[in-house]
């Protein structure tokens, strides 16, 4: 096992920089899901991580030891990729040895690490198969096996579940929980799905266009956002924003509908200020009368034990979760109150939070 440091960490294609100066600490031991849409950054990072790409600028060291110049081979880490990456012909057993014959360890070596990454992840009835008798789920846990046989210093995991369907997905991530808490080697996991990011990391790293937005803890990042993007994007579904200005009673959010703020709130802006208002869905309360916020509903999604409510208000789309069992009919009008104390304010222009 091994800690991680990445410093001021760059990536350019010709005069393209598509990674903007990256800096982690990750510690020993540490899960770590680097999270963002695609095309964000987060493949080509970790794939300078492992040596599959040329660092542009920066510093990469694993347990230590600076590896910018190192191969891949020389780096003491395992990579699982999307796509399994198994050798079509050889049993599983053999994929899972080949790599360990490469580096010329002993036949008994081999079986025993072979058995023992069988064991943790229930392959060992599957060891004479080839991987095309086996199901998504099977060759993913393949993959993990061959990088696990290894025992590197980390694990780089580069969208593994991508393949997989919604059922297995949800079975592979508790898999590779476990794996993490029996194993307790260093890992980065690459990941858009926020859902894999909220289950699995310690902490996550979130990244949009090529520059870290926020790192923490999921929670901590889910309750204390910094900034638009990350609200946005952390949470299913995601945050309500609603653009508008501080006036003197609290806030003007469009088409003349105002919000009394909390004064220990209002004081902290200007007024005139340009604000954007944010409230998780989760965070609305349905008003049986005024006060409170009319929206007009566009439609409704019954998901059993809760139901999200699509409307529009002050010509914002906004979705409110509600009990599964509230019905609310097109064109309703509605009144919501969103919680004081659950608030988020960002800068209308630079999107941070404020």
């Amino acid at each position: 096992m091994a800690n991680i440091t990445l410093k001021n960490v760059r990536k350019s294609y010709g005069n393209n920089a598509v990674v903007h100066g990256v800096d982690a600490d990750i510690a020993d031991g540490e899960f770590i899901v680097i999270v963002g849409p695609s095309g964000c950054g987060k493949s080509t990072l970790l794939r300078m991580i492992a040596g599959l790409e040329i660092i542009t600028d920066g510093e990469v060291s694993i347990g230590g030891r600076v590896v910018n110049n190192l191969e891949p081979k020389d780096r003491d880490i395992a990579m699982v990729f999307q796509n399994y990456a198994l050798y079509p012909h050889m049993t599983v057993y053999n994929n899972m040895a080949y790599g360990l014959r490469i580096r010329k360890l002993s036949d008994a070596d081999i079986e025993t690490r072979v058995q023992k990454a069988a064991k943790i992840l229930e392959l060992g009835n599957l060891l004479q198969r080839k991987p095309r008798e086996l199901s998504g789920g099977q060759r993913q846990r393949v993959a993990m096996g061959r990088a696990i046989v290894r025992e590197p210093a980390a694990f780089l995991f580069d969208e593994p579940l991508s393949n997989l369907d919604a059922k297995l997905r949800v079975q592979m991530r508790l898999e590779i929980q476990k794996l993490s808490r029996e194993l307790k080697t260093t890992s980065i996991f690459v990941t858009h799905d926020q859902v894999e990011a909220m289950t699995l990391a310690h902490r996550m790293i979130v990244m949009n266009a090529g520059r870290v937005e926020q790192i923490g803890a999921p929670m901590e990042v889910y309750d204390n956002p910094a900034s638009v993007f990350v609200a946005g994007f952390i949470g299913s579904p995601a945050m309500n924003f609603m653009p508008g200005k501080i006036i003197e009673s609290g806030m003007d959010i469009g088409e003349n509908i105002q919000w009394a703020l909390p004064p220990e709130q209002r004081k902290r802006f200007a007024i005139g200020q340009a604000v954007t208002l944010g409230v998780r869905p989760e965070h609305f309360t349905i008003s049986a009368g005024l006060p409170g916020l009319p929206m007009r509903v566009e439609s409704a999604e019954a998901l059993g034990a809760d139901s999200l409510i699509h409307a529009r208000l002050a010509g914002h789309g906004v979705v409110v979760r509600v009990d599964g069992h509230a019905r609310q009919a097109n064109g309703e009008m509605l009144h919501v109150v969103p919680s004081p104390d659950k608030l988020y304010f960002f800068d209308t222009l630079s999107g941070k939070r404020l």
